[in-house]
């Protein structure tokens, strides 16, 4: 399996398994419905953990755009490796998102409000102020960005890869993502990953769903743009602190 590959399966798990979660507890009629805020960011963490273990070896585990480009800008990741690994990342996700509502479709044809069906693919705000918005995106991107910058010990160039994450460090990376949820999470939903928004969020505007409302565009850009600004502050203090 090629890095490529590995990050797009990698994504693909993560989204089944994170968006999935959601989807059991905001859809109608589902097992979980109702199950609350802890429920999620747990699942949350350990679909990390999956993606890591699946991803780590080959990899690196990414998973994240906004990890892909802290890494490079601390000169830990090969800036020719960039684009494909997002593009990887972005498709896994799509796939991944799309696989929830075909698992999940009968709960969303029974759930009435469109919102709750938008929370399945994607964030959005508990109150909209889109300052402080995008101000909890790019702290909660900077504080995951600066911990895995710390946990992966090893560079990935384009010749050859010695990877630092793996599945050793996919347990720290799920405890820093739930507590991440668990601190900061209330504002925005946590998107803390471009890939985990933009992608589903295009998913559900092109699938065919029952009722499903707006896509939320004009929102759409804090939860790609928060994380990559987090990504960069969290390289910089990085490299300082070093």
């Amino acid at each position: 399996m090629s890095p490529f590959t590995a990050e797009f399966v990698g994504t693909a798990v993560l989204m089944l398994l994170g968006n999935g979660v959601v989807a059991n507890v905001v859809l109608a009629d589902t097992k979980g419905h109702n199950s609350g805020w802890m429920v999620i960011t747990t699942a949350w963490a350990l679909a990390v953990y999956v993606g890591v273990v699946i991803a780590g070896p080959v990899s690196g585990a990414h998973l994240n755009p906004a990890v892909t480009l802290g890494l490079a800008l601390a000169g830990k990741f090969a800036w020719a490796l960039v684009g494909p690994y997002v593009l990887a990342q972005m498709l896994g996700s799509a796939l991944g998102a799309a696989l929830v509502w075909v698992l999940y479709k009968d709960h969303f044809d029974r759930t009435p409000a469109p919102g709750l069906k938008l929370a399945v693919f994607c964030t959005g705000p508990a109150i909209r102020n889109h300052q402080r918005n995008l101000a909890s995106e790019v702290v909660g991107t900077l504080v995951l960005v600066l911990t895995v910058l710390h946990i992966a010990g090893a560079e990935v160039t384009a010749t050859h890869a010695a990877i630092g994450l793996g599945s050793v460090g996919a347990l720290p990376v799920a405890l820093l993502v739930w507590v991440v949820g668990l601190g900061l999470g209330g504002t925005t939903g946590y998107a803390i990953n471009p890939a985990r928004d933009l992608a589903p969020r295009l998913v559900h505007a092109l699938l065919p769903i029952r009722g499903k409302g707006s896509s939320e565009w004009s929102y759409a850009w804090i939860p790609v743009l928060g994380p990559l600004a987090g990504a960069a502050l969290a390289a910089a203090l990085y490299l300082w602190l070093r």
